[in-house]
C-alpha cells in the first residue's frame, strides 16, 4: 500500500475512534415548533428538548429559547412538560430558587390530556402552588427567563420516552410567549430532531484529516 493511501486510511480509523471514544451515551435534541398558543406564540422553534441515555436511565434537559417562559395552566394540566415512556423514579434537580420541582404522574395512564395535544401519563409541576409566586397557575406567572427543567427517569430508554402519544406528539411544554405575551402548548412532534453537535464537529474533524492526507498524497506524487 503506498506510504500516502496507508497514512489516510489510518488518519480515517483515528477520526473514527475518536468519534466513538467521545460519545459513550447517546443524545437526541427535538425542538417545539407547533404552536397551540391561544393567539399564537410568535415563531417557532420555541425552545428544545435534549434527552440523552445514561445506563439505563434518561436524562432531559428542556429549556426555551428567546425570552419564552415555563408556566402552569389548564390547558397544560397545570405542568411545565409533559412526557411519557417514564419507567421508574424521576429525579429533578432543583435549581430555581424557592420552587421545588417535582415529577407529577397523572391519575389514570394518559390522564394529562389537556389542550387536544393527546394522552401524556407524566409530567413536571411545582409544589405547593401558590397565588402570586413562581409556583403558581396563570400567564402572569412563571418560572424565570432561562431556566431548564433538569431530571432523569430511571429504568427506562429513549426510544420509550420518544414514543409519539396517540396523536404522534412526542413531548409538551406549556409557555408564555416572550414575544407576543400569549400562553399556551408548544410540542414536538416526530422527525424534528438536531444532529449532536459534538458528532458533527468529530465527523467534520475526521473528514478535514483525511482530506489534507489525500492532499498531501497528490502534492508527494
Amino acid at each position: 500500500m503506498h506510504v500516502g493511501i496507508r497514512a489516510a486510511v489510518v488518519l480515517a480509523l483515528v477520526a473514527i475512534g475518536l468519534m466513538v471514544a467521545a460519545a459513550p451515551v447517546h443524545a437526541d435534541t427535538f425542538q417545539f415548533t407547533s404552536d397551540h398558543c391561544t393567539g399564537g406564540c410568535g415563531t417557532a422553534p420555541f425552545g428544545q428538548v435534549v434527552v440523552t441515555q445514561n445506563g439505563t436511565s434518561v436524562n432531559f434537559d428542556v429549556s426555551l429559547f428567546d425570552s419564552n417562559r415555563f408556566v402552569l395552566t389548564g390547558s397544560a394540566d397545570n405542568q411545565y412538560f409533559k412526557f411519557n415512556g417514564a419507567g421508574g423514579a424521576i429525579t429533578v434537580t432543583q435549581n430555581v430558587a424557592g420552587v421545588t420541582l417535582i415529577g407529577d404522574q397523572a391519575g389514570v395512564p394518559g390522564g394529562f390530556n389537556g389542550d387536544g395535544t393527546g394522552n401524556f401519563t407524566f409530567g413536571i409541576t411545582c409544589t405547593p402552588i401558590v397565588p402570586n409566586t413562581s409556583c403558581a397557575v396563570g400567564g402572569g406567572n412563571g418560572l424565570p427567563v432561562g431556566t431548564h427543567l433538569i431530571f432523569s427517569v430511571a429504568n427506562t430508554t429513549l426510544a420509550a420516552v420518544e414514543q409519539g402519544n396517540n396523536l404522534g406528539i412526542i413531548f409538551v411544554a406549556d409557555i408564555l410567549s416572550g414575544t407576543t405575551g400569549n400562553t399556551g402548548p408548544v410540542d414536538v412532534t416526530p422527525g424534528v430532531t438536531v444532529p449532536e453537535p459534538a458528532t458533527i464537529a468529530f465527523l467534520g474533524t475526521g473528514l478535514m484529516a483525511l482530506g489534507l492526507a489525500l492532499r498531501r498524497r497528490r502534492v508527494q506524487g
